[in-house]
This record gives C-alpha cells, sequence and structure tokens, in this order.
C-alpha cells in the first residue's frame, strides 16, 4: 500500500487543483508526481528520510507531498511563516535529508547558516532564488526528471511527521503512519461531509496542520474532487472565489465562519452553492452558528479531532445538527469518557479518550512522551474534557490542564469565554486561572471588544453574574487589543498576561 496511490483512479481530464487561476487535472498531477518521484531518487531520498515542506498551499505542496511518500519517505511539513529560530528546531528534532521552499520560506530560509541545519543535503526551491543553507536546485527541475513508480510499503510505515499546535506544552513531532491517515479518510466516509467527484473543496485551511493535509487534501484527492488552494484568507476575496468556483465543500475554523457571519455586505444567498459546511481546529461559538443559519441558510457541522488521531474523531453524522455539539464519533472510532470514577455517566465531564487505527504511532524519539498519552489498551488519552447526551453527541468543555479550581469547585475556561461572547459588545474573550489568597485561585478575562464599544469592566462583570454561578465569574476583565493564538487558530492561554492591555 501507499497513501500517495489515491490520485491513480480517477479520470485523467478531470480538474484536481485550481491555484494561482491554473487548473491541474488529475492525468496532469499524477504525472508530475512521478517524476518528482524520479527526480527525488535521483537526489537519493528514499526509504525512512524526511523532507520538510516549507510551502503554502499550492500545487507544489501536493505534488511534493505526495512524492515523498510515494518514494517510502517521511514529509514534515512547516509553517512557511514560522520564524528561523522555530523552522530550525523543528527540522533539527526530526533530522530532515531536504527541505522544498517558497517565496514565503525563501528569505527566512536564507538567514539560517548551514551550521545551524547541519542534516540538510538538498534544498528545492519554488521560486527560482538562490541562498540558503543547503544545496539548491529548481523544483522545475525535479520534475522533469524520468519518472518512477510507488514504492510499495507496510500499513505502519510513517508517512508523515506533524508538530502539534504546543497548546499543552512543547511541541513534539506527531508521527503518523500511511494507514493512520488512510483509516481516518475511510472512518469519515460515512459522515454527512461525505466528498465525490463532483465536490469543488475550498482548500484554505493551511496544508501543515493535519485538517487541511488529511482532509482537506487527503479526502478530497481520495474521493476525485477539485481542490482550490487558497494562500490566505481575506473575506472579501473568499467569497468572490466560492462565487465563482460555485464551492460545494467549505472546511474553515471559527475565525473564518465568524468573518463570514459579519461581513455584513453579503446576499443572503451567497453561499448557494454550498452543500457541506464543516468547522474544526477551536470550538465554534453558537452564536457564529446561529448567525450563519439565519442569515445565509448555511448549516456547519462542527467536529473534534486532534493531530493525533488523523484528525476527525467525532463529527455531525446524519441530517440532525446539534449547535454547540461536535457530534459523535465516527464508525470505527471508539471514544469514552473517563473521569475520576472511571467511565463518565451521561452529563458528567470526563477525559475524551480515544481509540482506532487513526491513532497515531507516537511522538517522534519520545517514547516517554508517548506512554503519557497512550496507555497499555491503547486509548488516547487527550487531555479535553467533554460531556454526552443521551444519543451520544459530544459536547467540549475545556483542556484538562486549563482546569481553574475555584474554592474546589471547577471552572472551565471555555465555558466562561463562550458567556463573555453572547455580550454584543464583545469578539473574542480568553480566561485563565489566577492565584488567589482565599479561593486557591480566581478567574481572570481577557477581552476583546467592538471597535465602537464603551464598555467597561464593571458592567461585563455584572453581565457574567447574571448568566454564571458566581465562583465561575471573572473577579478581573483585562481590555485588550487582541488575544494571542498559534498557527491554527488556537486560544494559547498561557500567553495571556496584562502586557496584552489596549494600549500598553
Amino acid at each position: 500500500m501507499n497513501l500517495a496511490s489515491i490520485i491513480d483512479a480517477h479520470d485523467s481530464d478531470n480538474v484536481a487543483l485550481i491555484g494561482r487561476r491554473r487548473s491541474t487535472t488529475y492525468g496532469e498531477l499524477r504525472a508530475q508526481v512521478a517524476a518528482c518521484r524520479g527526480g527525488l531518487a535521483e537526489l537519493g531520498i528514499g526509504d525512512g528520510d524526511r523532507v520538510a515542506l516549507l510551502l503554502g498551499n499550492s500545487r507544489r505542496f501536493v505534488v511534493s507531498y505526495l512524492a515523498i511518500l510515494g518514494r517510502g519517505a517521511i514529509a514534515v511539513p512547516l509553517n512557511p511563516t514560522s520564524p528561523a529560530p522555530e523552522v530550525r528546531d523543528q527540522i533539527n528534532a526530526v533530522g530532515a535529508k531536504a527541505v522544498v521552499l517558497d517565496q514565503v520560506s525563501s528569505p527566512m530560509w536564507s538567514n539560517l547558516e548551514r551550521a545551524a541545519v547541519p542534516t540538510i543535503e538538498v534544498e528545492i526551491k519554488t521560486d527560482g532564488t538562490d541562498g540558503g543553507p543547503g544545496s539548491p536546485m529548481a523544483f522545475d527541475d525535479l520534475i522533469s526528471a524520468d519518472p518512477v513508480d510507488i514504492v510499495d510499503v507496510d500499513p505502519d510505515h510513517l508517512a508523515a511527521l506533524l508538530f502539534t499546535s504546543g497548546t499543552a506544552g512543547s511541541p513534539k513531532a506527531a508521527m503518523l503512519t500511511h494507514d493512520n491517515l488512510l483509516s481516518n479518510i475511510d472512518q469519515a466516509s460515512g459522515s454527512s461531509a461525505q466528498v465525490n467527484e463532483t465536490d469543488v473543496i475550498f482548500g484554505l485551511l493551511p496544508a501543515f496542520h493535519i485538517m487541511g493535509l488529511n482532509v482537506v487534501l487527503g479526502m478530497g484527492l481520495l474521493r476525485g474532487a477539485t481542490i482550490v488552494l487558497v494562500q490566505r484568507f481575506d473575506p472579501a476575496t473568499a467569497v468572490q472565489t466560492i462565487v465563482d468556483r460555485q464551492v460545494t465543500v467549505l472546511p474553515g475554523a471559527p475565525g473564518v465562519w465568524k468573518a463570514f457571519a459579519h461581513f455584513d455586505e453579503l446576499d443572503p444567498d451567497t453561499f448557494a452553492s454550498v452543500r457541506v459546511a464543516l468547522s474544526g481546529a477551536a470550538r465554534l461559538p453558537v452564536t457564529v452558528a446561529e448567525t450563519m443559519r439565519d442569515r445565509f441558510g448555511v448549516i456547519i457541522r462542527e467536529g473534534y479531532g486532534l493531530t493525533e488521531a488523523s484528525p476527525i474523531v467525532t463529527t455531525m453524522v446524519g441530517s440532525e445538527v446539534r449547535f454547540g455539539s461536535v457530534g459523535r464519533a465516527l464508525g470505527g472510532v471508539e471514544v469514552r469518557l473517563v473521569n475520576a470514577d472511571g467511565d463518565a455517566l451521561v452529563g458528567d465531564v470526563g477525559e475524551i479518550w480515544v481509540r482506532g487505527r487513526n491513532v497515531f504511532a507516537g511522538y517522534w524519539q519520545d517514547p516517554d512522551a508517548t506512554a503519557d498519552v497512550i496507555n497499555d489498551d491503547g486509548w488516547l488519552m487527550t487531555g479535553d474534557m467533554a460531556t454526552t447526551d443521551d444519543d451520544g453527541y459530544l459536547y467540549l468543555v475545556d483542556r484538562s490542564k486549563d482546569l481553574i479550581i475555584v474554592s474546589g469547585f471547577n471552572v472551565y475556561p471555555a465555558e466562561v469565554e463562550e458567556i463573555l461572547m453572547t455580550h454584543p459588545d464583545v469578539l473574542e474573550a480568553g480566561v485563565v486561572g489566577v492565584a488567589h489568597p482565599n479561593t486557591g485561585e480566581a478567574v481572570k478575562a481577557f477581552v476583546v471588544t467592538t471597535a465602537d464599544s464603551d464598555l467597561d469592566e464593571d458592567a461585563l462583570v455584572d453581565y457574567s453574574h447574571d448568566r454564571l454561578a458566581r465562583y465561575k465569574c471573572p473577579s478581573k476583565i483585562i481590555f485588550v487589543d487582541e488575544l494571542p493564538r498559534n498557527t491554527h487558530g488556537k486560544l494559547v492561554r498561557r500567553n495571556l498576561d496584562e502586557s496584552l492591555r489596549v494600549g500598553a
């Protein structure tokens, strides 16, 4: 088997990719990937070699990714906009032999000295520029090589190393096998997000993120759909693309949906072509989902997943959508909620445990960290907290490590954040626990308001008192210009501090 074969069965004339106003058919894509495999072979890149991808969402990313897998090598997608020290550390952590660069990452890369990334032997540039720590060659030369066949690999052969977002500590490289990635696509095939060859997918989610890599690219290419590759998000441009390309599948992070929901100039039929609307990577505010439904008739299906699960664990299955829930477990994926008493009862909070073929092989060269999250029975202990209802729908509460304990009572920051964001003047909210001499911890909130708001701390505290138990209410609210988020749009609570204060 080899995951790279997902493009082999489709009609050669069907369009696989659209990017920068250029269409690539499945026939053209297969030819370019085969030639790229040949180019990698000539460079001595093969079984088990790690190849870093510092590319935005582009045809070259897709070709490189599939060619790397097809050689039996291991793809390491990295954020092309990351600072040089972070990229250096990640490349050194996995011992990458080669790197593929684009015009966004090349300036950063040229500032690295060769001694900083000693394992890099080959540098492949897609923009024609020179310089950098490796032996440079042009991507167009790479795909002009004589084609070679796909290498057959075992199901447990590593396909990709993806660095986790680091919301619970320093990022680690998650090992994902060919079977992990392929099985999760198959597991999702019975969900309402089923994709077929007539679909046009909006490819905005970054390919260096597992949702962009396996939900957008993996699922889309396996099903023979057309993927519109989008490098960056601008609401007006995105809407124009959705209308012009008649996009039918629209996956997005909550920030994307919030931008659409508050885009006042849009017509009610703007999203008329959209058949499936998906949200993931972070919690989607119910108010945003309701606004998209009421304004545009778009029903957003929220799901839950994580890099270590390749990524989808739950999603909305069937016609019923329950806002605020992330759906039910995919077929072939086992989910448990576990607390101090064992399996949590319906309505009680428990940690999400996951088991299935989609669960990753562990963290790269870190058996201790792996043992901390996968127990002897193969359960992935996610650190995420949730409840379920009688029908098995999952409702996220928060990460266990973000838990605030006030006078012995558990406070989950996400619950407080969601209540604060129901205030019409609040755009975003982040909540953390701070030391308190009497209660052990107290709740502190950081809030971003609308541009014309005159909301003050006392008024927002009173607002929370009317909607939350007293121990859950913020004792201090700081108004800030923006909240710290990682590259995937997730709130990084550990970076919330007074320096964010408006005007600081």
